[in-house]
């Protein structure tokens, strides 16, 4: 008997002593359980114009949301858009879609209209109405211009998931949704916020709406925007050649927010619109948003949209390398760390994953790199225009041939081109005299890029993925690196490194963080989270980002 029951005591001390085994090796084991199957909410983060280059030059003075996604995150240092024209609305269009312009359609910001002879924005719709929160909102816009859906498109339609996104601009709002959720934006006139018809239930959401009227933009009025370090910590000048800001302001800080009216007119809205102020607002509107709505609370997965454009506005009023520039991303770093602490008490910080990136980079102002004895200049549509007329009047005769010269694409008159290329050398000699005009590097006709996608001509397959036949033009102009479509200031929308070259981060849920060289795109990020959710895009181009997923994500 008493054998048994020291048999029965041996028997429990090793189970025991199992059992503490079993409990420390799960404790030292890696924490597969602690990865959720899936994020529960997807946050896009677009920073407008935001070149790659910034991060190594201001990630030391960063302390908030920037500091965080670079350390924490996967970095893909060596990202850039393949394409020639790199502007706000078909960024975002591929960013969301995973699919580039002659995929999804949407080639520029807005383009010549054949059928109407009148230029059109990306997010022009006759059927839709935009709505206004406390005042009317002129015109109606919509995501139906783009050629397939998007990420949050699918994740809504076959999920059920909660798409939020919002931003000063209708174009990137609009293009990170899709063609339906709840999308937010800042009215054309800068008079207040809008959706339309196409959103939601076509009417204003409630909590937008209470927000609003808690936290009107007038109440900025009077507010200064000055320097968040000491002077001596910005390697920038504060006044520089070719700084090119809204009035009443002035090339150097302070910048405060006053109209020469006194009053919170359209010249204050201007200015709040290049100020940090307008980031912060966006920032603590999504956090309100995504704390009403629950997000990243259902049993989807949802998504949240937001994208910041006054670092596009600072830095085409001011140029890459100004004081201004560099300030307004230490601010913006403040307004990601508040969004991101507020996501992590909402939704928890393992529970969710953010993709940052930009929509397209920015050249420096021509006058900075002549100064710097650097090739640059300014191209002038109407004097193109007036050009190419010019060569066409002497081969065929009078007449007036070119309809518009929108950036890269040259629109002719209806019949116009087929008579050009009809005539015996006559399109041949233009291209060669375009090509020998300054400033332009290459030109190509709607033939060549129409089926240029695989060509290994840079240049060509870069302007031929921008190619969408109906919209784009007759021929395809590929300015020279540091030349650019702009009479003040700065822009971008070519294809240099400055404006293909932007950052790629994924940070969070399921995410391996790490900086890596492989190529990739920001037509990557939708494939990418696609994958971890089990879904298709079946139009996306890019491919996931599995380098930087955990394994329990990369063999989903």
């Amino acid at each position: 008997m008493a054998e048994r029951a020291r048999t029965a005591g041996a028997a429990c001390r090793f189970l025991g002593m199992a059992v503490l085994m079993v409990a420390l090796w799960m404790a030292r084991a890696p924490h597969a359980e602690s990865v959720p199957s899936r994020p529960h909410l997807v946050v896009f983060v677009v920073v407008d114009q935001m070149r790659a280059d910034y991060v190594d030059r201001f990630r030391s003075d960063w302390t908030g949301g920037f500091k965080r996604i670079v350390a924490d995150g996967a970095w893909f240092r060596r990202a850039a858009y393949p394409y020639l024209t790199t502007v706000t609305c078909a960024g975002h269009a591929t960013v969301a879609t995973g699919a580039f312009p002659h995929r999804h359609g949407i080639i520029q910001n807005a383009w010549w209209d054949r059928d109407r002879q009148a230029m059109v924005t990306c997010t022009d719709d006759d059927a839709a109405k935009n709505v206004g929160y406390g005042r009317p909102a002129p015109g109606g816009d919509s995501g139906h211009q783009l050629a397939i859906p998007t990420l949050p498109d699918v994740m809504r339609t076959e999920r059920g998931a909660m798409v939020v996104t919002l931003s000063l601009k209708a174009r990137s709002a609009i293009m990170l949704a899709g063609h339906g959720g709840e999308a937010t934006w800042l009215n054309d006139d800068l008079s207040g916020w809008a959706t339309s018809t196409a959103f939601g239930n076509g009417v204003t959401v409630p909590a937008v709406n209470a927000y609003v009227r808690a936290h009107a933009i007038d109440d900025d009025f009077g507010k200064t925007w000055d320097r968040l370090l000491p002077p001596n910590r910005y390697v920038e000048l504060d006044d520089a050649v070719g700084e090119a800001p809204p009035p009443p302001w002035m090339r150097t800080f302070p910048h405060v927010l006053r109209s020469r009216g006194n009053q919170p007119d359209v010249e204050f809205h201007t200015l709040w619109e290049r100020s940090p102020y307008a980031d912060q607002y966006v920032g603590r509107l999504a956090a309100a948003l995504a704390e009403d709505h629950q997000l990243g609370r259902h049993q989807a997965t949802d998504f949240l949209g937001v994208s910041f454009s006054t670092p596009d506005l600072v830095g085409h009023a001011f140029g890459p390398r100004s004081q201004e520039i560099h300030d307004i991303y230490l601010q913006l770093d403040r307004t990601l760390g508040f969004l991101f602490d507020r996501l992590d008490a909402l939704v928890g910080r393992a529970n969710y994953l953010v993709a940052l990136t930009a929509d397209h980079g920015v050249t420096e102002i021509p006058e900075q790199l002549l100064s710097h004895r650097k090739d640059g200049g300014r191209l002038d549509p109407a004097a193109l225009a007036a050009l190419i007329d010019a060569r066409a009047q002497s081969a065929l005769g009078p007449g007036t041939y070119v309809a518009r010269v929108n950036g890269n694409d040259v629109y002719f008159r209806p019949g116009m081109y087929d008579r050009l290329s009809a005539s015996h050398g006559a399109l041949d000699a233009l291209i060669g005299f375009l090509r020998s005009a300054p400033g332009i590097r290459d030109v190509f006709t709607r033939e060549e890029v129409r089926h240029g996608t695989t060509s290994t001509n840079p240049a060509l397959r870069a302007s031929a993925l921008t190619y969408f036949q109906g919209r784009s033009g007759d021929l395809v102009l590929v300015p020279k690196t540091g030349w650019m479509f702009a009479p003040t200031g700065t822009t971008h929308g070519t294809a240099s490194d400055d404006d293909q070259r932007v950052p790629v981060f994924l940070s969070g849920s399921g995410i391996k963080a790490g900086a890596y060289d492989s190529p990739a795109t920001p037509a990557d990020i939708a494939p990418t989270i696609a994958a971890m959710l089990g879904i298709r895009l079946p139009e996306a181009e890019g491919h996931p980002l599995t380098p930087a997923l955990l394994p329990s994500q990369s063999t989903r």
